[in-house]
This record gives C-alpha cells, structure tokens and sequence, in this order.
C-alpha cells in the first residue's frame, strides 16, 4: 500500500489554555477502563440471521436537546455553547428533535457522548433513541490548515465535559452520567476523537517530517500541514505549560479517564502524534473509514500504532471522505457507534457481536481491518 504523503482534508461536519491544575491532574490520570471485558464475535444466543446494520433502526427513546453557554475563566473566557441532546418524553406535536423536552428518566442515568455539534447533528437522534446523553460544543469547526484549533477544539470538548459533571444542568438533574463517557468525531473531529483517546504530541516527530522537503509539498487544504512547525515556539505557547512539560519529549494528553472509549472517523493526527505518542492511546478505539479517501492511507497508520489493545478498524469499501454526506453511510456508523459505546458505556455484552470481525465479514462492502484490493 502506498503512503500518500500529500492528502487533501476535505472537512465535512462536523476551527488557550485549559486549567493548569485540570490538567495537571488529567496528566496524572491512569488509563481509563472498560467496564466490560473485549469484545468477542458471537452470535447473540437464541438470535436468527440479524438484519444488515439492525442498530442503525431507531431505538426506544425519543430526543430532545437543549442549549447552554458557559465561560472558560482560565482561557480567557472563552465561550463555550453546548447542545445537550437526551431522552425526552414525546411531545404531542411528534416533533422528530423536541428542543427543551421534558426529560425521560426511566432509563437515568445515561452515559454520555461527547463531540462537536456538527457531528451530533448527524448522529445523535440515532443514539439518544438507544439509551445515551450526548454534549456537543457548538460553534467548533473545519480548519484549512493545522492551527491552535487541534489545541482549543479538544479543550473546548474536555471543558464541556467538567461542566456536564460538575453539577446537574438545569432541566437535566439525574440525566447524564458523565463518569461513562465516549467521544466520537469525523474528519476535524475525527482528530479531536483521537486527540482525547490519551494520543499525546510528539514535538520531534512532527518537526523532523516538516523538515524533510518532500514531506511538505501538500495542497492548502491538507492532512499533513506544516503551518506550526514555521512558528513552533507560537504555537507551544498557546498549548499552554501544562500540557507541554515533558520528561520524555512528548505533550502531556489532552484527555479525562471519564472518557471510556473514543470513536475517530476519517481523522487526522499521525505526523503530530507518531508511533510513540500514538502508543500512549490506552482506551477502546473504534476506527471508521472510507476506502477511497484521501486521508484513508493516514488511518492506517494510526491504527496500527495504536497504543491499546482493544482495538478495530472497519472500512466502508469504495465509498469516499464524503460519505458523511450519504444518509445510508451515516446510519451504518450509527449502528457501529450504538454497538461500540453501549458494550462499552453501557455494559451491554450481547451487543459485541455487532462490531465483530465475523460481523463485518457477512457484508461485502465492508472489511475488516486495513483493506486491500487484494
């Protein structure tokens, strides 16, 4: 397979400092646990052939959202909106998204998700509708080169999270359990999915490929840009001390142990995190891509240098980075995202067979792991 060295990020949905003591304190946190153990590819017991995606049908729960906006004292007081999405009891107008519907409680608390809330918009109706939270920061979005916004975007989703947990929001008391959470994202926020995974930045790694001329001949809009290694020192001063000091030459995660699982789609980050930072990756990871994307070759390689364990990378074969854009490919990561996050947030076993290697392997224009035409 050849490594594309040039890629064009074409960003679909889904762009300084976070508290020092908060990130003091996610630097000292241990690798965040599974609460059930890996995955395994079983047939559910008692259960016929499965429908194709079955978990890309809607579930028991209706949706409502609601909306929020908080300060970051500690950068600046940067304004942070979030779209809560939740169960809610169903209004009488049968509206598909009810905004400040009443809360339902028969299944609270619920674990949460968390991303930007151009990827919630896509995909949360499908997993609020099976038994989770979702908070999405509003406002983040697509970059047209690598900038602060792979600092901030990250901070902005850990600042939602620490305002989610720190009390109950209003409207929400009991709902959202956010000692469970996942985070999920494509393209832009595929990157931000991976960068709360525990991946931390490797400074050496990414300022050795910009120095090597080949490296960076790439388009304006590009996976592989080297616009902060020309103002390094810049832009390690807007990351903040906290998450630069290092013993080992390597950033400190941008990461919460609350975050259970991490789901990255279509995203970015090999030439910032490297084989070393990308082995500190020490939770669940789920990775989505499409065959014929530009930025596929990149996918592979942080799959394979991935830290954990627990591990999968199901490819979407023959379809492009836009596929976010199709109804149908949607609802095929809906189905992958309800099974990953509820065996993994909600403790349900029997849905580990529905992102199994036998799983993929019943459907053609899937494949399992890195694929080849071969």
């Amino acid at each position: 397979m050849k490594l594309i060295r040039s890629a064009r990020y074409v960003c679909m949905i889904p762009g300084r400092y976070a508290t020092v003591l908060a990130l003091l304190a996610l630097a000292a946190c241990g690798p965040a646990k599974a609460t059930v153990p890996q995955a395994t590819a079983t047939l559910p017991r008692g259960t016929e052939e499965p429908a194709p995606l079955p978990l890309s049908e809607p579930g028991p729960y209706h949706t409502g959202k609601r909306s929020y906006t908080f300060a970051d004292a500690n950068r600046d007081g940067r304004k942070v909106g979030i779209t809560v999405w939740y169960p809610a009891l169903k209004p009488e107008d049968d509206g598909s998204i009810a905004k400040d519907a009443v809360p339902d409680l028969s299944g609270a608390p619920y674990p949460l998700i968390l991303s930007s809330t151009k990827m919630a918009s896509a995909l949360a109706p499908y997993l609020i509708s099976h038994g989770f939270t979702w908070a999405s920061v509003d406002g983040i979005d697509s970059y047209y080169q690598m900038n602060e916004q792979m600092i901030e975007q990250p901070l902005d989703i850990l600042f939602a999270l620490g305002q989610v947990a720190s009390g109950p929001l209003e409207g929400l008391v009991g709902m959202i359990d956010a000692e469970r959470a996942g985070a999920i994202g494509y393209s832009f926020d595929g990157y931000n999915a991976l960068a709360l995974s525990g991946a931390r930045v490797d400074p050496e790694f990414y300022l050795s490929q910009c120095a090597n001329p080949d490296a960076t001949k790439t388009v304006s809009l590009s996976a592989f840009s080297c616009a902060p290694a020309r103002t390094w020192d810049e832009f390690a001063a807007h990351a903040g001390e906290a998450i630069t000091a290092s013993e080992d030459g390597l950033w400190q995660p941008m990461t919460d142990e609350r975050i259970r699982a991490v789901m990255p789609m279509a995203g970015e980050g090999w030439w910032l995190f490297g084989d070393r930072g990308l082995a500190a990756v020490d939770r669940p990871a789920l990775i989505i891509v499409a065959t014929r994307d530009e930025l596929y070759p990149e996918n592979a390689l942080i799959f394979e240098h991935l830290g954990t364990p627990d591990k999968a990378l199901v490819s979407f074969v023959g379809l492009t980075h836009m596929m976010v854009f199709d109804d149908e490919a949607v609802a095929r990561m809906a189905h992958f995202a309800v099974a990953f996050f509820g065996y993994h947030l909600q403790g349900r076993k029997d849905l580990a067979w529905y992102f199994s290697e036998d799983f993929v392997a019943r459907h053609d224009d899937l494949a399992w792991g890195v694929y080849t035409d071969e």
